[in-house]
């Protein structure tokens, strides 16, 4: 018996283009894997930080790669990695090295520059008296007429304390710029006198909410808990309490440092926060010293984060204290 094996001869078009290759390779059986370059990687150097289309291209990074999705563009010739976040105060050095030189960091952008969190990280907030297109979308310029007067930290150019309590006005609530004046007051780049007599004189955009805000400011605050636990108190109208104050027992001797103190009526307010929630040893100080306040007759009344989620039902626990002291005669 003979076996007839028929044999056909298929011949692969020439090199004269890519698709017809394939198609022929298919006819034939024959997988196509079309081979996927391998990106260039990424230089530790240039990490967690803006970098220019110089330095990239000493690191072997094209501009043709720059564009790649694996970039973001700061501002013209300026890149970072996408999966990178860049550090607020590098941000900010190099945003302001690109803007004219009366340029100054301004608005909520200073307090974060300083050491206070209050609104988003960005966009970035600089003033400038220069026309100036605006080319990032994590960037805001204001504009202002006449000459910037700014004081340099740690190597930028802020505006003035009280100026920029006027200019967050435009961003916060009054009661985010009272917690922005307690601060402001308490690191003495300001005083309460200085900021009053500033707002009722200036002009600027937000000036409204910030005249009524700093009528609240207060020298001698702590934390912006306090503030709001201190505003809960005066905006259900009771009397201002003391902040941060000595107390002490008939005899002269020290009891503690309390918080928000109704010394007249001996009622103390004090917030306690995340640490003192789950430090064993601060809440076993902080009770000693509650019995010491207790049995010099004093009341004392803690308030929690939690608590703060119902700020009225704060203010009526101190009244309900304070009127069991004869408040408010």
């Amino acid at each position: 018996m003979r076996i007839h094996i028929s044999v056909h001869r298929v011949d692969l078009p020439a090199a004269s283009s890519t698709g017809v290759r394939i198609l022929a390779a298919r006819r034939c059986g024959i997988e196509h894997r079309r081979r996927v370059p391998s990106p260039t990687p990424l230089p530790p150097a240039l990490a967690g930080r803006v970098f220019t289309v110089g330095e990239a291209a000493v690191h072997g990074l094209s501009r043709r790669v720059l564009q790649g999705r694996r970039f973001v563009m700061e501002r013209p010739g300026y890149y970072r990695f996408a999966d990178t976040e860049v550090p607020f105060d590098a941000a900010v050095e190099a945003a302001w090295s690109a803007l004219p030189d009366d340029a100054a960091l301004s608005h909520i952008s200073i307090l974060r520059w300083l050491g206070f969190e209050a609104g988003p990280m960005f966009p970035l907030h600089f003033a400038t008296a220069r026309p100036l297109r605006r080319f990032r979308e994590d960037l805001v310029l204001h504009r202002y007429q006449g000459r910037l007067s700014s004081t340099f930290v740690r190597g930028v150019p802020l505006l003035g304390p009280d100026r920029t309590f006027v200019d967050c006005g435009t961003l916060l609530s009054t009661t985010e710029l009272v917690r922005v004046g307690d601060w402001l007051v308490a690191q003495k780049h300001t005083d309460p006198a200085t900021l009053r007599a500033y707002v009722m004189t200036s002009h600027l955009d937000g000036v409204q909410r910030a005249r009524r805000a700093a009528e609240l400011v207060r020298d001698g605050v702590e934390s912006p808990r306090e503030t709001d636990v201190r505003l809960a108190l005066v905006g259900s109208g009771l009397a201002e309490p003391e902040l941060n104050t000595d107390i002490f027992d008939d005899r002269g001797r020290f009891l503690a440092r309390g918080d928000l103190v109704y010394r007249r009526w001996k009622v103390l307010v004090e917030y306690d926060g995340w640490h003192h929630e789950r430090d064993a040893w601060q809440r076993q100080k902080d009770h000693l010293r509650r019995e010491a306040l207790e049995a010099a007759g004093w009341v004392v009344i803690v308030v929690t984060t939690a608590d703060m989620r119902a700020p009225k039902s704060v203010a009526a626990r101190v009244a309900r204290a304070l009127m069991s002291r004869g408040y408010p005669s």
